[in-house]
């Protein structure tokens, strides 16, 4: 792995989400850095990645992944490790964190969590993508600790030997989350300090980074949802964290119900305030830990091969009475596989919701809630970036039976995904100057063709689609008095912000043509066939004003 040039994370930073993107980059809060979920800025494009490498003049910025899926036996992404690269190249962060986990069967990807059996099976199949990673990436990666809600029999160490394990075979770190660690010691009635121990054992630096966040006491358990402040027993196993590992980089993650900034600004303080009080008791420390020992693997059961106890767990997912199948390969039975149940429907229900939102303000939260579950059973993710979930919902939508008083909707939801895509799309590549049509004759005007904006679409519909969706937009805004009218629009995000703009048939047939790689003449030709006193002038200004014509080829 080759050493890359980039800025070292220190002391503690926050995980930097959407809705905080004004107020951090007005205030540039006093914080060390700022962590993001690598799958959001994939595209490296639009907002979010105008946001982002704004920031990282004056933070360091740590990629935080969650769907590698570096456990998986089946399913493993190159293309997704590629777009993973990219990103890395171009942002250069201060660090790179996986989890340790799986989400992957053959033809459908989880987009979850899901808990790896800590056997010689499993540690060969993480070791060896860690170093697929680690060699496409040309740098170290960290892993993190996940929380769990089943174990398996088969379990022949702990997660933290595991851990160790990967360490010493592939040169990684760890990524150390002291939640997730009081999470399994409280489902599961594991040892968090042993845990600490087996951690401290490694060289130093081992460990290049902390998350602390929040969790849900559902009086059957913890559930590890990212949502609340740090409770109290998390910052004493920090507490514990530091003194045994030494210093490290702490962040304050919070994922859902997010709060105010000021709240994550008022948890990195505390976390500061700890880690200077240790750091400071610490001064005089020296020695080191004695190992703990990695256990042998079990010798009282065969354990199946990680792909086929994958299977069976997958299963087990989609069709609850399978989960029996599943029990005897459990700690505990099978209870808990009702969380891993309940978020493929949550995953799938947000990751729509996010291309979709007008849609859902249409049907309501609990129809879509129930659209999203059936539409991901028939239409599995097959990409590990939510972001990408969701294309064929407006086909879908229209054999939906449930759907069928609103005949209109499947064209809305097509309306919706190019907004989406949209937003998704390359920027534009800058050009010197606008294009001229003043130096052209007629004849090379005609033999002309455009280079139009990456993130131009076009839409048409028997229905007032773009009026329904500019009607959620705002408050005041006026819904359309009649549905069933024909309706053409051009999508674009010139700069950050989509725009859904309706035009006349004979506008869209030119565009429509111009997308096609047609040249000038014919697209023209296309218009005038719809309308004789089409307005080429008034149009082309339009389109070099709006962003839309960038350059004539």
């Amino acid at each position: 792995m080759a050493a890359a040039n980039h800025p070292v994370a220190r002391g503690v930073g926050i995980g930097l989400r959407a809705p905080h993107y004004r107020a951090v980059l007005d205030q540039r809060p006093d914080v060390g850095w700022i962590e993001v979920h690598t799958e959001n800025y994939l595209a490296r494009s639009g907002w979010d990645w105008h946001v982002l490498r704004t920031l990282r003049r004056d933070y360091p910025v740590s990629l935080h992944g969650v769907g590698l899926g570096l456990g998986s036996a089946h399913g493993f992404s190159e293309d997704h490790l590629a777009r993973v690269a990219a990103a890395v190249a171009e942002l250069q962060p201060a660090l790179v964190s996986e989890h340790l986990s799986w989400g992957a069967l053959r033809g459908r990807q989880l987009n979850d969590l899901l808990p790896l059996q800590f056997d010689d099976a499993a540690l060969d199949l993480v070791a060896t993508r860690i170093d697929r990673v680690q060699e496409a990436l040309r740098r170290r990666i960290l892993i993190e600790n996940v929380s769990a809600y089943v174990r398996f029999r088969g379990d022949a160490m702990s997660e933290a030997e595991f851990l160790a394990a990967l360490v010493r075979r592939t040169g990684c770190g760890v990524l150390l989350d002291v939640n997730n660690l009081y999470v399994n010691q409280a489902n599961h009635g594991e040892d968090a300090h042993h845990a600490l121990r087996v951690l401290a054992a490694l060289p130093p630096g081992t460990v290049g980074e902390i998350h602390l966040g929040g969790h849900l006491d559902t009086g059957d358990g913890l559930l590890d949802h990212h949502g609340d402040r740090v409770a109290a027993p998390v910052w004493d196993l920090f507490r514990a964290a530091l003194a045994q590992l030494g210093p490290a980089p702490a962040l304050i993650e919070w994922d859902t119900d997010i709060p105010p900034l000021d709240v994550l600004l008022e948890e990195a303080a505390r976390a500061r305030a700890i880690a200077d009080e240790v750091m400071a008791a610490q001064a005089d420390r020296c020695g080191a830990a004695t190992p703990a020992p990695i256990g042998a693997p079990s010798a009282t059961q065969e354990s199946p091969a990680p792909g086929e106890l994958q299977a069976a767990f997958g299963a087990a997912l989609f069709d609850a009475a399978r989960a029996g199948a599943l029990a005897p390969l459990l700690k505990g039975g099978p209870q808990r596989l009702g969380i891993y149940r309940s978020n493929l429907g949550g995953h799938w229900s947000r990751a729509l919701a996010s291309g979709y939102p007008v849609l859902r303000q249409l049907v309501g939260n609990e129809f879509f809630d129930a659209l999203a579950r059936v539409f991901g059973r028939a239409h599995p993710s097959l990409d590990p970036d939510l972001n990408r979930f969701g294309a064929a919902l407006p086909d879908f939508l229209a054999g939906f039976e449930p759907a069928a008083a609103l005949p209109y909707a499947p064209d809305l939801a097509r309306l919706e995904w190019l907004v989406h895509e949209a937003a998704y799309a390359a920027d534009a590549d800058s050009v010197a100057s606008a294009p001229r049509f003043d130096d052209l004759t007629p004849a090379a005007f005609e033999a002309a063709r455009a280079r139009l904006h990456p993130s131009l679409r076009l839409f048409a519909s028997r229905w007032a689609a773009p009026a329904l969706w500019h009607a959620h937009q705002a408050p005041d805004a006026a819904f359309p008095v009649e549905m069933e009218k024909a309706s053409y629009a051009l999508v674009l995000r010139p700069r950050w912000q989509v725009e859904v703009k309706e035009i006349v048939e004979a506008e869209h047939a030119a565009l429509a043509c111009l997308a096609a790689g047609a040249t000038f003449g014919v697209a023209l030709d296309a218009a005038f066939a719809l309308d004789e006193d089409f307005d080429v002038g008034g149009r082309l200004r339009a389109w070099v004003e709006e962003g839309l014509l960038l350059a004539l080829t």
